[in-house]
């Protein structure tokens, strides 16, 4: 009898150990991790970095103004982020009066633009990190304490008994069992995780030279609000001043009808004339207003036009160098070009990962601890497992992988040669500006000294009785016209110095070379 109830109590303890056995390999693998595959880190298939905004010089007419000649007259075409900015006031205080270069230092840190593509390089580096920490030691560790009882006929176990007159149980526990233990995984052979994590680095640098060249964007976007501001500030004295011409002749005609020296309609034509002038001056000053406002509204400013203008950029002739070392210049120093490169290298790197897929890899796991009834009663418990993974057949998925890296390869070297070719272009457009805004600087010029002549003379004529007023009125229009002229040739003038800053790839540090500024 005693004999027979061992046997029980053996075979009884046995299967409590195996269910035991089984519930900890359940929780707890051998190596305390599966092994997971290998996949490439696709690339998006476009290559263009940046947060879609773009800052363009184009030509658009001043509203109110009309020109006696066809005179270039650009404006800054700001879109996307690069229009908009955060609040700066609280962190920079604001004196109510904004030089250039407080304006384009507010830029550079609360444009919209800037502080996007900051963010942009954030998230890069932060998928650096994980694509690095598929190279590196995953250790985790594992705390339990488990109570269980398991029915054996669930499982389909069904025992018969040695002995008459005694059952084997059916339902085993409840027992526990405490387990406290490390687990340790490493890949030591993956070629598809270092690409991984190349084609990450190599984005890192390409969202860190993008940002280098949202810099000089900024530059751009700002400088010309600025100049803009400054050209619409000069259209509105100009405005004052030929107001107060016009006003004058309207005077004199008035007192001249009185006494008899003048018909009523010169006096008609004359107040047409000062009408005119105060309606072109309402819609200058409009205008200015509108542009100061824009130019708060991307360097974080209040969005209004309650501040002044430090500086007047005059016309000051462009630094001195070949068409052929600035493009040389241009393409060895755009950043945008550097970030093209380097997302060129992260597509070969994501295609290398994409090829390196079909290749066999391995990986350790490790795990050691502790297992018992309880933490008095528990014994030290390890397992080591080294994995080989040779894919054999991935129903298509590999070939699909590489399909789509080399696609985006492809683009992005496609998207590289056409920015090279774009850089030259801006570079010569520039030149080409500059250049033509100059001429028509020297042009304007003389145009308002012969038009400033011609207005004193006829008003001389006019004030000795020789002809009526109809000359004065159309003096007065040719001095408006060339003034207006002469305005919109600076501002291209410095527009398009300040585009071929830009264009080379140094508008954030030689922006005030460029305009000559002290």
């Amino acid at each position: 009898m005693k004999l027979a109830r061992r046997s029980v109590t053996h075979v009884g303890r046995f299967i409590v150990a195996l269910c035991v056995t089984s519930c900890a390999f359940a929780q707890f693998p051998p190596g305390g991790s599966q092994s997971q595959s290998s996949q490439v880190n696709q690339l998006p298939l476009s290559g263009r970095m940046g947060q879609g905004g773009s800052v363009t010089a184009t030509e658009s007419p001043v509203p109110g103004t009309t020109t006696s000649v066809d005179t270039i007259n650009p404006s800054i075409q700001v879109q996307g982020p690069y229009a908009g900015s955060v609040p700066s006031g609280a962190k920079l205080p604001f004196s109510g009066k904004l030089s250039l270069n407080d304006a384009i230092e507010r830029g550079l840190q609360y444009n919209l633009g800037a502080v996007g593509l900051a963010q942009t390089i954030r998230a890069a580096r932060g998928q650096r990190r994980i694509s690095r920490s598929d190279l590196l030691p995953n250790l985790n560790g594992i705390l339990s304490e488990t109570v269980q009882q398991t029915n054996l006929e669930a499982f389909g176990l069904r025992f018969r008994s040695p002995l008459p007159g005694f059952a084997i149980p059916t339902v085993v526990g409840p027992f526990n069992y405490f387990d406290l233990r490390a687990t340790l995984s490493q890949k030591v052979a993956d070629i598809t995780a270092w690409n991984n994590y190349r084609s990450a680095v190599e984005t890192v640098h390409a969202n860190e030279f993008s940002a280098q060249d949202a810099r000089d964007l900024v530059v751009l976007a700002v400088g010309g609000a600025y100049l803009q501001v400054v050209a619409a500030e000069a259209r509105v004295q100009s405005g004052l001043a030929q107001l107060k011409t016009a006003d004058a002749l309207y005077q004199q005609t008035s007192q001249q009808h009185s006494v008899g020296l003048v018909a009523q309609i010169d006096v008609n034509r004359s107040r047409v004339q000062m009408l005119t002038q105060r309606q072109r001056l309402l819609s200058l000053e409009n205008d200015f207003a509108k542009q100061k406002i824009n130019l708060a509204r991307i360097t974080g400013l209040p969005p209004n036009d309650r501040y002044e203008i430090a500086n007047d950029v005059p016309f000051a002739a462009a630094p001195v160098a070949s068409v052929g070392d600035a493009v040389k210049q241009a393409l060895e120093q755009r950043a945008d070009i550097k970030a093209a490169e380097a997302q060129v290298r992260a597509a070969e790197r994501a295609r290398s990962a994409a090829r390196a897929e079909r290749l066999p890899s391995l990986s350790v796991s490790a795990d050691y601890g502790a297992i018992g009834t309880n933490p008095a009663q528990s014994h030290g418990t390890f397992s080591v497992v080294g994995s080989l993974r040779v894919p054999i057949w991935q129903g298509g998925r590999v070939g699909g992988d590489i399909e789509q890296a080399d696609a985006a390869l492809t683009q992005r070297q496609a998207e590289l040669d056409d920015l090279r070719s774009r850089v030259e272009a801006d570079v010569r457009d520039a030149y080409l500006d500059i250049q033509a805004a100059a001429s028509q600087v020297d042009v304007a010029r003389e145009n308002l000294q012969v038009s400033r002549q011609n207005l004193d003379l006829t008003r001389q004529r006019f004030d000795a009785g020789v002809s009526d007023n109809l000359d004065v009125v159309q003096s007065q229009e040719s001095v408006a016209s060339a003034e207006l002229d002469y305005i919109n040739s600076v501002f291209a003038h410095n527009v398009a110095k300040l585009s071929l800053a830009r264009a080379t790839g140094r508008a954030a540090e030689d922006f005030a070379q460029f305009l000559n500024l002290q």
